[in-house]
């Protein structure tokens, strides 16, 4: 449990000249926590602050030193602001050393301390080298062996390399680069030893490093292999077979390395007899002994190959039996018959088509999709086309990023090796932008129309209501300072001039404003979701394309407006912004934000911004107590 020394302390406050406040006497009480989680260099302590009346706590923290009664002069930490409770990391300690610490807190008056406490950090560990042992040589050949090691203590510092060093002298030390690296900390190891010369004699030992320095294992000796008598590898040919005009299916058995490992291995093919690798035609099928198999490519229809395996090791290339076969003869191929399905599924920015492909011309079909133009006979040129897999049969089109009210042409395709195929063409018209003249109208009377976007209705201006659905008045912060501060609702209009900004940008809202129980939007009407907010986008047409379809167009309120087009009905606007952090406002003409009430987390908030210089509509999150715009979207 803490322990608490608590000291009272007045200071007077001087208030503006008003009739309610008259020089108030503000006690503080403040409180040292007792020092924890003591090392040799660090330490956690904290305080507690209260006050008997408001008063503005504007640092607070604790200081310490060697010597008795510690001052902000001292060193010092500084964590937040106000009153409460709070905890303090006290680092750069010197090891074995008594400190006193005292919590403090300052407001306009001067700085005041909590109860002194003092602790010793922990003393300095001594290290040494660490202790482990070297594990016995196994699987030796020629140029290779198995060894490894056990750390068993690490000496009290971190083992940080380990591994094994050798050589053809005694006690190989780690200055030599015939080592392993194998991890650090403590415990067993294996280590692959390699680079060795055959018949050879070997000194081995494990080794170990800490920040003392290196300890090494017992010295353990081996001799490599001798030298074996390598002969060429041993293999058969597998029979042809799946013949076709241009590909057939072959490989081999390896069944002896000749003592050598296997480092390539595949098929050889050729018109004439005997191939062999030093042709480009032929396959590589890994490596080692054992059975593979090949796929023999880019041959001629109606002719005759013969094939031979092949392995190569150290010694050379042997090559097994030879095999003979002929291609199939050439098939006349067309382009394929296919059919175009009827539009469905007709909004503002897509539609739904298809295809149906009933014969493929006697050749793969390789691509397949629908094409689409606001000209007659759409080609695979353009790039507003559909990718739907391949092959024959049935398939549908997402027919996306399209302009309302505009009429276009759609053909289905299909390409195989001879060309490609175009279904029927058939026409639609995309959606109207639909705006209601019924509108709704906000409790300080200001009236919106309404817009549909899909299958939501939205208004087409920034909210402006000065009040909560309830009849609440909703408050209006103009200062920077106060603006920063607020976890509760307010509004404001942009520079806080409403006769220059508020008929044409609306007014900015803090996210506590669009979240607040009382309710921002209208009887009816919400503020959206991310989720509300995505699917307006993906209906017209996803992030990389919205924006330009919801920014108002011209260069009125954007000196630059990238693929503004509004076919939307949305009219954003760069109604800017007002930052949370110190209130400023900003970016008018830039960009204008809009709020969801979604939570990112406890601090952040999603929202989505549109651009003048881009045609994205760019998804992110911002602090709670940043001003943005605000659109509504009826239930």
């Amino acid at each position: 449990m803490k322990k608490y020394c608590i000291i009272l302390i007045y200071v007077f406050c001087s208030c503006s000249k008003t009739s309610e406040n008259i020089n108030p006497t503000v006690k503080i009480s403040i409180t040292t926590t007792n020092v924890t989680e003591i090392s040799t260099t660090s330490a956690k302590s904290g305080g507690l602050i209260t006050v008997d009346v408001r008063t503005s706590i504007t640092a607070r923290g604790v200081c310490w030193h060697t010597s008795q009664n510690p001052t902000i002069s001292n060193s010092k930490t500084l964590d937040g602001t106000g009153t409460g409770e709070f905890t303090a990391n006290i680092t750069d300690l010197t090891a074995n050393t008594t400190y006193y610490v005292r919590a403090y807190a300052t407001n306009s008056s001067g700085t005041a301390y909590g109860n002194e406490v003092s602790f010793k950090t922990s003393a300095a560990q001594t290290t040494t080298l660490p202790t482990l042992t070297t594990v016995a040589i196994s699987a030796i050949t020629q140029t290779a062996a198995n060894s490894g090691g056990n750390v068993s203590a690490d000496g009290g510092a971190t083992v940080s390399a380990r591994g094994v060093i050798w050589s053809t002298s005694q006690n190989p030390t780690v200055a030599l680069s015939t080592k392993t690296s194998n991890g650090t900390g403590t415990g067993e190891f294996t280590s692959n030893i390699t680079g060795l010369t055959a018949n050879t004699t070997y000194y081995v030992r494990a080794y170990a490093t800490n920040s003392t320095g290196t300890a090494y294992g017992n010295e353990v000796t081996f001799k490599t292999s001798t030298t074996q008598t390598i002969t060429i590898p041993t293999l058969t040919t597998v029979a042809i077979s799946a013949i076709t005009q241009t590909t057939a299916n072959s490989g081999g058995n390896v069944s002896a390395d000749g003592g050598a490992t296997v480092s390539a291995r595949g098929v050889i093919w050729s018109t004439s007899q005997n191939p062999t690798v030093a042709l480009s035609t032929k396959t590589s099928n890994g490596t080692g002994t054992g059975e593979f198999t090949s796929n023999i490519t880019g041959l001629t229809a109606n002719t005759t190959y013969y094939v031979r395996a092949y392995a190569t090791n150290s010694t050379g290339t042997a090559y097994g039996n030879e095999v003979t076969f002929k291609t199939s003869a050439a098939q006349t191929t067309t382009i394929p018959t296919l059919t175009t399905v009827a539009i469905s599924a007709i909004t503002q920015t897509t539609a739904n088509s298809g295809g149906n492909i009933s014969a493929d011309g006697g050749a793969t079909v390789t691509a397949r999709g629908v094409i689409w133009s606001i000209s007659q006979n759409p080609t695979v040129a353009l790039s507003t086309k559909t990718s739907n897999s391949t092959g024959t049969g049935a398939f549908t089109s997402n027919i996306t990023n399209l302009t309302a009210n505009t009429t276009y042409y759609v053909r289905a395709y299909a390409t195989n090796s001879t060309g490609t195929a175009y279904g029927n063409e058939v026409s639609f018209k995309t959606s109207a932008v639909v705006t209601t003249n019924s509108g709704v109208t906000d409790l300080c009377g200001k009236s919106y129309k309404e817009i549909i976007i899909g299958n939501q209705t939205w208004i087409s201006e920034n909210l402006s209501t000065c009040k909560y659905r309830n009849g609440d008045p909703i408050p209006h912060v103009k200062d920077d300072a106060t603006w920063a501060s607020l976890t509760t609702g307010a509004y404001c209009y942009f520079n806080n001039d409403s006769t220059k900004y508020a008929a044409i940008y609306g007014k900015i809202y803090n996210w506590f404003a669009v979240t607040d129980s009382r309710g921002l939007a209208p009887t009816g009407w919400h503020i959206p979701s991310q989720t509300e907010l995505t699917t307006m986008i993906n209906t017209l047409g996803g992030a990389a394309t919205a924006g330009g379809k919801m920014k108002t167009t011209g260069t009125t309120y954007c000196s630059t407006n990238t693929s503004a087009t509004n076919t939307s009905g949305f009219s954003g606007l760069p109604a800017g912004d007002r930052r949370g952090f110190n209130g400023v406002f900003n970016n008018i003409g830039v960009f204008g934000g809009f709020w969801s009430t979604t939570q990112f987390d406890s601090s952040n908030a999603w929202n989505f911004r549109l651009y003048c210089n881009s045609a994205e509509a760019t998804i992110g999150n911002d602090g709670k107590r940043h001003g943005f715009s605000v659109r509504i979207i009826k239930d």
